[in-house]
Order: structure tokens, then C-alpha cells, then sequence
């Protein structure tokens, strides 16, 4: 039985053009990881340099959205040796890169607070709407700007992710339950 569900979870993501799928917790060397065979897998499919680096860097930007914002964590902990009220934590999402056509395409999501949603499809849908040359020019101006209040970085990852994207990012929320919410986001390079 367990051949044959594994097997058919296999079957089902190939067909979709699935190249990469992960689901669990996020943590930096997992991050690592999973990219250094990112990058092998993109130059054995010899992917131009510029497709590469785009694939690249919305891989690690959807990532660090996950390790930085999932509303699904573990807290443990850390050895007797470091600062005893300090926690690590790790926290759920899924990621998968895939090929339509001959575009890739990065697909992540996590679960977020119901109380986020509204900031969050605020901030997507605007992001959604500019042109290459207005995101150029918010990017620029978010680098100088303080970061935003509850932001963990520097605000600009969904940006990053919308200037290489070659098509419109997409974006959806799920509901779970009357406090969480499933978003997923997606880029196409």
C-alpha cells in the first residue's frame, strides 16, 4: 500500500510538470540544500544564465516567506549552552518548481493569520498591477524607507519575486479554520 500511494503522489506531481516538491519545515540549511540541487537541476536543463538566476532567487524569496511568516511552527529549545530564554523555531510550508510549457514555475504556501489576508491581498494586488518600471521604481524606494511594522526583512521579497517573474504573479488564499488562512503564491520565469 505505501508503494502505491508514494507512487501515485510521484505520478500525480509529474504530470503536473513538477521537478522539485518539498513539504515540511523550513529551516536555512534546509533552504541551502534543496538549492544547490536547484541550481544543478536548472544547469543540467541548461537554462539560460537569466532564467537561472530568476528561478533562483524567487525559490530562495518564497522560502524565506515560509521561514519567516508561516503561522505553522515548532518552537524548541536551544542547547544549555546558549542564552536559556532564547527558542528556535521552525516553521511548515510547501514549495514546489515545476515547468509549464517552457516556462518554470514556483508555487509556495503556507498558513497565515485570518487577521493578515486583508494586508496581505492588499499589498499582492497592488504589486500585481505595476509594470516592470513601477516595481523598479517602489523597489528603490522601499530600499530606502524603514521596514514596514511586523515585517522580518526588508519588504521587498514579494517585489523581488514580481520584478523576474515574467507573467503577473498569482496569488490565493484557502480557508482552514475562524484563525487560519492557506496562501499560496505563484511566479512564472
Amino acid at each position: 500500500m505505501l508503494a502505491s500511494q508514494l507512487m501515485d503522489l510521484r505520478s500525480a506531481l509529474h504530470t503536473q510538470g513538477v521537478i522539485f516538491a518539498y513539504s515540511g519545515y523550513v529551516t536555512e540549511p534546509v533552504l541551502s540544500g534543496v538549492g544547490e540541487a536547484l541550481k544543478q537541476k536548472l544547469a543540467i536543463d541548461d537554462a539560460d544564465t537569466k532564467t537561472l538566476r530568476s528561478v533562483f532567487a524567487i525559490f530562495v524569496e518564497q522560502m524565506q516567506n515560509i521561514i519567516r511568516y508561516s503561522a505553522e511552527k515548532v518552537t524548541t529549545p536551544l542547547p544549555p549552552a546558549a542564552d536559556p530564554k532564547a527558542l528556535r523555531e521552525m516553521r511548515y510550508g510547501i514549495l514546489t518548481i515545476g515547468k509549464e510549457g517552457n516556462d518554470y514555475v514556483v508555487c509556495a504556501g503556507n498558513l497565515v493569520e485570518r487577521d493578515d489576508v486583508k494586508r496581505l491581498h492588499a499589498r499582492l494586488s497592488r504589486i500585481r498591477e505595476m509594470n516592470k518600471d513601477e516595481l523598479k521604481a517602489l523597489y528603490k524606494e522601499k530600499l530606502r524607507a524603514e521596514p514596514e511594522e511586523g515585517s522580518k526583512g526588508a519588504g521587498l521579497g514579494f517585489m523581488e519575486i514580481a520584478r523576474r517573474a515574467s507573467n503577473p504573479i498569482e496569488f490565493d488564499f484557502s480557508d482552514i479554520d475562524d484563525d487560519y488562512v492557506f496562501f499560496a503564491l505563484k511566479a512564472t520565469i
